[in-house]
């Protein structure tokens, strides 16, 4: 395909604006898509009422007269002769448009009748004539020097000049299947809708492409898993597995009880295990995870586990040493161990006398070498990058891989994510687990909210505080912000500390450590504590301006407290979107509550950070397109299973290292 300086009318200071624009490509330009339509639709004057919106188009009949006023304000006026007779036509600052404005030519006027005057204050004037009585115009995402209609003139270009080279992602097989048109069609009618019926139709089979292209991918690598699955076939003392079970201090909810079952047989067949143990804040996902390391210490195999962050690393290993008891040989590796602790962990679990290994991403460096790796864990697993988590597995021959999230998917954005995974799923929350009282609040009532967190501090406990933002912003509250008045309110008797992303490493576990000793009273962060350390002491969170996050993200974070005996509350400090809030006031399943986010903000982010590029559709939406979703998928695992040669097939498989 030719360059995008080979469309015409493209020079340099135009290729500039799109490079700014995130356009690069001939692909880029045509696939730059409107992102809403104006539908240009002609009054009937004679049934319009005074102070309506009117569009008319006609002829001008008149030579404009401009008045000029002071501080460069001006006002032009002119006669029009439409279907329904002749109407005045007064338009504001827009006097360069008067040697257009010729007698006899065609125009199209939109704005507000004055009835009784019988004049149009216009807000838009077009140089053409609504010549079907419903124009669809396209408006697309423009940057300073780049007009809708340059947008629109260089797509149409590049569609008759390279039309014939774009490719169609679609099979004919499937073009014929939903009766789509051909994908050049399909771009020229949504940059120029002739109707509404015939631009929803090409929509329609765009967003196809889309999820078409991304199942095939998803799809493609679940095949080859599959087909390159084969892993270790583990003996598992079943018995001592259900005696340790049984030795538990508690006993294991039903849920919990069916994912170790899921786990053991995996393991124990001769495919790699590649399962997802999905589970809701403080449903005990960690001690299914520990109960599989041990049946893989049974086997006489060795486990790793992957935290994302020190604390949380040093705290299952902590958990972990307390459960399995004295005489297991368990390690803890992580950016604070010593060199000489590191070359011990190092040569014991190169010779196998280190069985089982707790840690950050030290335990992926080079130096780190395994005796017999069975079994990967990776906790909060979307926090890795890809190649982090390859790195892990990559340390044994085939080694069994769990991975584990305490953020509850809707199963539409569960599909999409983890639809190369098995997944095991806990929704049963443990006996004895409190519900967190939740209440939204306004922030006129911030008294209230200060009296409610002394009269916790009083009682010996520690308090959260969450912010949107880590600098101070006109429309949000920041942690900077918040400290000055948190110290203003409390600093006289109890510890104040923030902690937020942009911290190092080391000086956040810090203060973690020093919040987990109860040396700080009242820690204010951002989301950066929606994955941590458990504080039994922590019984209250704060969080101000609620509607800047999503449900998901607040139940993540609601869930830092209410880790001990006592009563726990959160409080939403909001003073807009009450109506979503209220959700988090009666709701505590985190799957019911991220249904209800999917519901009302689409797929957006739900985990805080972007998944990958492949998750950014231009057009498809994972929430309102699911029923299209579902064909592709199932389209897709036909298309694969079908062994005839396709040359369309190699040219999606390119698109694997892309996020086309």
């Amino acid at each position: 395909m030719g360059k995008l300086e080979d469309v015409k009318g493209i020079g340099p200071k135009s290729l500039a604006l799109l490079n700014k624009m995130g356009i690069y490509t001939i692909d880029d330009l045509v696939t730059h898509y409107p992102f809403r339509y104006v539908y240009l639709e002609r009054t009937d004057l004679t049934k319009a009422e005074n102070d309506d919106h009117v569009i008319i188009d006609g002829k001008v009949e008149s030579t404009p007269i401009l008045m000029r006023f002071k501080a460069g304000l001006n006002k032009m006026n002119f006669r029009l002769v439409t279907a329904y007779g002749v109407v005045g036509v007064s338009i504001f600052n827009r006097a360069f448009m008067k040697k257009e404005l010729e007698v006899g030519i065609t125009v199209t006027v939109i704005g507000k009748l004055d009835k009784v005057k019988n004049v149009i204050t216009a807000s838009e004037i077009k140089f053409e004539s609504l010549k079907d009585k419903v124009k669809i115009e396209p408006v697309y995402h423009l940057t300073n020097g780049i007009s809708n209609k340059n947008i629109n003139t260089f797509i149409n270009m590049a569609l008759l000049e390279f039309g014939k080279e774009i490719t169609d992602y679609i099979p004919k097989k499937y073009q014929e299947k939903y009766n789509f048109q051909t994908k050049r069609m399909a771009l020229n009618i949504v940059n120029n809708p002739p109707d509404k019926e015939k631009l929803d139709e090409s929509i329609k089979r765009l967003k196809y492409e889309e999820l078409f292209v991304f199942m095939f991918k998803i799809n493609y690598l679940k095949n080859l898993k599959k087909n390159s699955n084969v892993g270790i076939e583990k003996k598992i003392d079943r018995d001592k597995v259900d005696k340790f079970i049984n030795g538990l201090k508690f006993e294991l909810t039903g849920d919990q009880k069916k994912a170790v079952n899921d786990i053991l047989k995996d393991m124990e067949s001769s495919y790699r295990m590649n399962r997802l143990l999905q589970g809701d804040v403080g449903s005990g996902k960690t001690i299914v995870s520990f109960i599989a390391m041990y049946a893989n210490y049974l086997a006489g195999y060795q486990s790793a586990l992957m935290a994302p962050t020190e604390i949380l690393a040093v705290q299952h290993y902590n958990n972990l040493r307390e459960i399995l008891g004295e005489g297991f040989p368990v390690a803890l590796l992580t950016g604070s161990t010593t060199k000489k602790e590191k070359d011990e962990i190092y040569k014991g679990l190169m010779d196998g006398s280190i069985n089982m290994v707790v840690g950050t991403h030290a335990l992926i460096q080079d130096d780190v070498k395994y005796n017999n790796l069975g079994l990967v864990i990776t906790d909060e697993q979307h926090r890795f990058g890809v190649n982090q988590r390859g790195n892990l597995q990559n340390k044994g021959i085939k080694p069994d891989i769990l991975y584990m999230s305490a953020t509850p998917i809707p199963r539409t954005y569960a599909l999409a994510i983890y639809g190369d995974m098995d997944t095991s799923i806990i929704k049963e929350k443990p006996k004895g687990r409190k519900k967190i009282k939740t209440y939204v609040k306004k922030k006129s009532e911030i008294k209230d909210v200060l009296t409610l967190m002394l009269e916790e501090l009083k009682k010996k406990h520690q308090i959260y505080v969450i912010a949107p933002l880590i600098d101070g912003a006109d429309d949000a509250s920041s942690v900077t912000d918040l400290k000055d008045k948190m110290e203003l309110a409390f600093g006289k008797y109890f510890n104040i500390d923030i902690i937020h992303g942009k911290m190092a490493g080391r000086a956040k576990d810090l203060i973690m450590r020093e919040f987990e000793q109860n040396k700080i009273q009242i820690l204010i962060s951002t989301t950066v504590i929606e994955v941590g350390v458990d504080v039994p002491n922590a019984t209250t969170m704060v969080i101000f301006d609620a509607d800047k996050f999503g449900l998901s993200t607040l139940h993540q974070l609601r869930g830092r407290v209410g880790r001990g005996e006592d009563e726990s509350k959160c409080i939403l400090v909001s003073d807009s979107d009450t109506k979503r809030l209220s959700i988090m006031e009666k709701e505590d399943d985190g799957f019911k509550i991220s249904e209800e986010d999917f519901k009302m903000r689409g797929h957006g982010d739900l985990f805080g950070t972007k998944q990958s590029g492949d998750m950014e559709f231009k057009l498809a939406n994972l929430k309102n397109d699911y029923d299209l979703l579902i064909e592709a998928k199932k389209d897709t695992d036909e298309y694969l299973s079908d062994s005839t040669f396709d040359p369309l097939k190699l040219k999606l498989l390119s698109t694997l290292n892309s996020n086309s």
